[in-house]
């Protein structure tokens, strides 16, 4: 995109700079509040696994490796397809984008039914809580089931929202390519 290029402003901002400026603020805080969040995540994990090793060795036994690895497999293809996505909205590409979300919904079900599986099998073997639930080590299956389910539910939701809105052709502005606002454009107002 270059200097001449139309760049649309919202209303709070004086001009482009400014709001690529409150852009990058932004996502800086965003970063610093991630590093803040997951770096206590990491260091619990670390001084856990460090005094406790005998707890992951029994847990690591109870892992279901191929489940776990197509999940895996399956939330990298869903990122990819809310990528392409994205990308299909930033340059108004209706079409593609209801396509590849919903490609990124079917996905997050087929995440949702592994896991439900998942989950199955080890109601199977008392290892979930609830009735005859006979495993001694530490739960943590539990909010695991709750942040899975809650996060996906939530990004289930907002792509089904995107694809309805798109498939309408009613794509709001924060959709377009031309928000987008290039580091080397200064035209104000």
């Amino acid at each position: 995109m270059s200097d001449s290029a139309a760049v649309l402003i919202a209303r709070q901002y004086d001009d482009a700079q400014q709001q690529r400026s409150a852009a990058d603020l932004g996502i800086w805080v965003f970063l610093a509040t991630e590093v803040l969040f997951f770096g206590v995540l990491f260091a619990v994990y670390t001084m856990t696994r460090f005094n406790h090793p005998e707890a992951f060795a029994s847990a690591s036994r109870l892992t279901n490796i191929t489940l776990g690895s197509i999940n895996t497999a399956v939330l990298l293809t869903s990122s990819l397809t809310m990528a392409l996505g994205v990308r299909a909205a930033k340059l108004g590409l209706s079409r593609p984008l209801v396509g590849w979300l919903c490609t990124t919904i079917a996905l997050g079900i087929v995440f949702l039914a592994i896991k439900a599986t998942e989950y199955y099998l080890d109601y199977g073997e008392h290892l979930v809580p609830g009735l005859n639930f006979a495993y001694a080590g530490a739960d943590r299956h539990a909010v695991e089931l709750f942040f899975y389910l809650y996060f996906l539910t939530t990004g289930l939701i907002r792509c089904i929202w995107s694809s309805v809105s798109a498939s309408s052709r009613r794509l709001p502005r924060w959709h377009r390519a031309a928000h987008i606002v290039p580091r080397t454009s200064r035209r104000s107002r």
